[in-house]
């Protein structure tokens, strides 16, 4: 099955890459999924290998994805295989009646972002740190010629393909591999998201200057990531973790955002979003049992991570590459 999807994804990314950085790309998903693969990856795909064949009728842009029909499958033995594949964490989802609550309620992020998007009709998009791909089939509902989600994590991958195997025909693809392994200046793609990454790079400004590469001229970064309140002086770094993350470096300001955005060449440059992230939009839940965000605040105050700093507050940017 992995092999079959690797030369898929050869297939459909030949428009978007040349032959050599494709195939550089490729290698690098093969030596993930089949050279060196996640020792947990077998028991992800018997679980992938439970679920009924497709393909079937789905709706991308509903709010829960939808894919068939309530009733059109056992409905217990749906379950059951996508719980081989807990914790989801981007959704939500709904397969044959199986409603698959996941940690984030990643559809409204997407209508915070959705209106402020250039129209996708037509346009090559780049999801970087795609999760699931929860974003990837909204865009794809939404228009998009191409959608390629890019993601180290290989569980990730193989929840985007539980529901490939039923929207096959969506062109949407996922690359287990981080932003920095793409090639680089390669300005490929129309719109360019990064969401809930930035904040994770110990180089800001680097990661904005792969995206732009990314890039075509004319084209559309969407750029969303944790803030701070605070004038354009203003940053926070915290000393060791950050809401019990180890790996968080840098929390501007939007006007420090603004900022980077600028001195790595971006123009019309625009806040369309800033919002605290609530108990209700991330939490754990039967489909993500671990500890979520209501775990990570002050007991006593939750406008504090248990560290003492600002609760998660988040910003959602859009820009323009000249």
């Amino acid at each position: 099955m992995l092999e079959k999807y690797l030369l898929d994804c050869d297939a459909a990314l030949a428009d978007t890459y040349a032959d050599a950085p494709r195939q550089a790309l490729l290698a690098l998903a093969r030596e993930r999924l089949i050279d060196r693969p996640h020792g947990d990856l077998p028991r992800w795909m018997a679980a992938l290998a439970a679920l009924p064949q497709g393909p079937v009728d789905c709706d991308l842009g509903a709010n829960a994805l939808r894919i068939g029909q309530h009733g059109q499958h056992d409905i217990q033995a749906v379950k059951a295989a996508l719980e081989g594949l807990i914790p989801w964490r981007k959704g939500p989802f709904d397969f044959f009646g199986v409603e698959v609550d996941t940690e984030w309620r990643s559809d409204w992020k997407w209508q915070r972002v959705a209106p402020h998007l250039s129209p996708l009709a037509g346009r090559k998009v780049l999801d970087v740190g795609c999760g699931s791909g929860y974003h990837c089939w909204r865009m794809a509902a939404a228009g998009a010629a191409q959608v390629v989600g890019i993601d180290p994590t290989i569980l990730f991958l193989v929840q985007y393909l539980a529901v490939k195997r039923f929207a096959a025909d969506a062109p949407v693809w996922f690359l287990p591999v981080r932003m920095e392994e793409l090639p680089a200046e390669q300005q490929n793609f129309d719109t360019v998201l990064s969401m809930g990454v930035l904040y994770h790079r110990r180089s800001p400004l680097d990661h904005i200057l792969e995206l732009k590469g990314a890039l075509v001229s004319g084209g559309e970064l969407v750029l969303e990531t944790l803030v701070v309140e605070g004038d354009a002086q203003t940053v926070l770094m915290p000393e060791d973790r950050y809401a019990v993350m180890r790996n968080v470096f840098f929390l501007p300001s939007v006007a420090m955002l603004k900022t980077w955005l600028q001195r790595c060449g971006f123009v019309d440059i625009r806040c369309v979003d800033e919002s605290t992230t609530t108990v209700g939009e991330q939490r754990s839940t039967d489909w993500m049992r671990f500890q979520s965000l209501p775990d990570f605040l002050d007991p006593e105050d939750p406008s504090l991570t248990r560290e003492g700093y600002p609760a998660p507050r988040r910003a959602v940017l859009v820009a323009r590459k000249p």
